[in-house]
């Protein structure tokens, strides 16, 4: 099903840069304003030059940035910052870090082309909506640079790990980069050049499809550069650079996959008191206040009795803490969910992701906030980081009368409930997943050149 193909690698000169911390960077749509300065400050090489925030609203509107990071993406290669590999790799690919939970974890992927396919083809299966703002802003940066910076996370069905075990045997000695990122988690990448062990991969993914876990407008963007291409070449060739996307793929069975809730902060207009929420919950759902400690503990407490009941019962619960009092309360749903008329509508593969039963039952059933009003008014916030949403919360509830907010937790989507979304051909609320941790951009550059021929055994070139 999905084609795999090894490349030559475009990256930074080790002799030139020294430190590689100061040039990498997460992904280019989590990163804010603020953060996008500092990384500048860092290193005047910085990816945040080539891989442009698409959010910063004082460049958002500059038509001279797209030429900009092309010049600057010449002359960094004419100086020899960025070097390309002489021979075709896919590169293994280790991210050692500690899981917010306190494990120390090692999730294993590698990085490789990966065939461009149209969604309907069911060989790549998205489970999240594209905008078409952002799609034209990547369009813009990649028909300008003729280059992929950032890659698209994947992932693939494994159960034997044979894709690791096959790349780790053939991987050479040491490695091409090793970088400790932002948070602390250290990512190591090495070639594997040895063409058995490609083929041994190309041949696995055959039979086997992907699934994006984060990345789908990534993934859009180039397949509206591909069908450009082929509006100026109907005879684009199966082995042109344009029929292929550079990807991270990691198994769906590995140990250091780890998948993080996102937490939502409601904005509800007006006032509404925490006896008020319990009032209109406390039909649907089992009710029961967390007391006793500071907000933090309250929720890391909430928390960890949502983390128990998941692995214990099949109930939906969620934690909603109403930082204006200072409450906090487990709320477990007292009927399955396809029980409830708010959900009818959805399919079945959707009705049971918390989610879903958020978003539906609690927010626009119980709450009274329908889609369009939420979006309109921007009345949701989403954060991975429970601290950081506690502190946004709270400091609302100090300066604006004008809304009460609500911090509303969840427990993680389960990578199997990604790939059951995909193969059933649905999509997910926005910011269902969060993977963790985020691949960095700029260890890894994948260059467009028109006249060269990615390898496919068929092609024997």
């Amino acid at each position: 099903m999905a084609i795999i193909a090894p490349f030559r690698g475009l990256r930074f000169n080790p002799d030139k840069i020294k430190r590689l911390e100061d040039v990498v960077t997460p992904p280019y749509d989590v990163i804010s304003e603020e953060d996008g300065a500092k990384f500048l400050e860092k290193n005047p090489y910085n990816m945040i030059q080539l891989d442009l925030r698409s959010t910063s609203s004082d460049t958002q509107n500059d038509s001279g940035k797209y030429r900009k990071a092309k010049n600057l993406f010449d002359s960094w290669q004419d100086e020899q910052v960025l070097i390309r590999d002489d021979h075709d790799a896919i590169y293994l690919y280790h991210i050692d870090y500690v899981h917010p939970s306190g494990r120390r974890m090692t999730r294993k992927g590698f990085i490789s082309l990966v065939g461009l396919a149209d969604f309907s083809e069911g060989i790549v299966k998205p489970h999240e909506k594209t905008f078409d703002s952002v799609i034209v802003d990547r369009m813009q940066l990649m028909d300008e640079c003729r280059a992929q910076f950032s890659k698209v996370f994947s992932i693939f069905p494994d159960s034997r790990q044979e894709v690791i075990s096959t790349l780790e045997q053939a991987k050479e000695e040491q490695p091409v980069c090793c970088v400790t990122d932002h948070l602390g988690n250290k990512h190591t990448l090495w070639r594997v050049t040895d063409k058995n062990a490609i083929d041994s991969v190309i041949g696995y993914f055959k039979d086997t499809p992907v699934y994006i876990a984060d990345g789908h407008h990534r993934y859009t963007t180039a397949l509206g550069c591909r069908n450009n291409a082929l509006k100026n070449n109907p005879e684009l060739p199966a082995n042109s650079p344009y029929n292929f996307i550079m990807m991270y793929l990691c198994s769906i069975e590995d140990k250091g996959l780890s998948v993080l809730p996102t937490h939502r902060l409601l904005k509800f207009p007006g006032k509404m008191t925490a006896d008020e929420i319990v009032r209109k919950t406390e039909e649907d759902f089992l009710v029961e206040e967390i007391q006793g400690g500071s907000r933090e503990i309250l929720v890391a407490e909430v928390l960890a009795r949502m983390n128990e009941s998941e692995m214990a019962s099949p109930q939906t619960v969620f934690g909603v803490y109403h930082p204006g009092e200072d409450r906090c309360f487990l709320l477990t749903m007292k009927r399955r969910s396809e029980q409830h008329h708010s959900l009818t509508e959805n399919p079945d593969v959707l009705k049971g992701l918390d989610v879903v039963v958020l978003s539906e039952l609690l927010i626009h059933q119980l709450f009274g906030l329908d889609h369009k009003k939420i979006v309109n008014e921007k009345l949701l916030s989403y954060f991975s980081d429970p601290d950081e949403a506690i502190d946004v919360a709270v400091k609302m509830s100090v300066t604006d009368e004008t809304v009460t907010p609500l911090l509303l937790l969840l427990n993680p989507t389960r990578s199997n409930q990604v790939t059951d979304v995909a193969d059933h051909g649905e999509i997910m609320p926005h910011k269902s997943t969060y993977f963790y941790p985020k691949i960095m951009t700029g260890l890894m550059i994948n260059k467009l050149v028109a006249s060269e021929n990615i390898y496919l055994p068929e092609y024997g070139s």
